[in-house]
């Protein structure tokens, strides 16, 4: 799929959320973001932003339960949407990598978009609640995103002592990271990012 043309849109309803997405992997990190729960909007548009993907999400959830179906699943659906506007994954990049320091807190990720999902989680919180959201679920929303974006997702936090901050510079660097892996190559456009000829799979 050539640049310009990769856009995904996703819906998602079970008898806990429902959930609509679109993306634009080439946009300028345009967002339009509500999905009830504040800190996570506040992160997604980080993403947004610093990835410079246009985001829409509209999400509704039983949020007078708790947090988590709805956490998750925009984790999923906004992931199944990445993975609808690659494509093939032919011409990216794939690989990508980004330190991002949020004052006394700094953050690594490093992504492979290979359509082989796997989460390395090295991130501790000083705290179990970040306003009203459990911190715990912050790790079910990069499992839910590398699951259904097809990535190997590496997150590791060195330092912090502020969890906003800790969360923070964890979805600035997969921003970051992510916008390497997906943008196209311009000396490999149109090949398959792999000697297999096609991502997924084993290795």
């Amino acid at each position: 799929m050539s640049k310009g043309q990769r856009k995904g849109a996703v819906s998602r309803k079970t008898t806990e959320t429902e959930i609509s997405v679109e993306i634009d992997l080439d946009g300028t990190g345009k967002y339009d973001i509500k999905t009830g729960i504040g800190f996570l909007d506040h992160m997604l548009e980080q993403l947004s932003r610093h990835s410079l993907i246009d985001i829409s999400i509209k999400a509704k959830g039983d949020l007078h339960i708790d947090f988590h179906h709805t956490t998750e699943d925009v984790g999923i659906a906004l992931g199944e949407c990445v993975t609808q506007a690659l494509g093939s994954r032919a011409g990216i990049t794939r690989y990508g990598s980004a330190l991002a320091p949020m004052d006394e807190a700094l953050t690594q990720v490093a992504l492979d978009a290979s359509n082989r999902p796997y989460l390395v989680w090295k991130v501790n919180f000083v705290r179990d609640k970040l306003g009203e959201m459990d911190t715990e679920l912050f790790k079910e929303w990069f499992q839910a995103f590398a699951q259904g974006a097809g990535l190997t997702l590496h997150v590791e936090c060195f330092y912090g002592d502020n969890n906003h901050h800790i969360v923070e510079a964890a979805f600035k660097a997969l921003a970051r990271a992510l916008r390497q892996a997906v943008e196209i190559d311009p000396r490999k456009e149109g090949e398959v990012p792999s000697t297999k000829g096609v991502l997924g799979g084993s290795l």
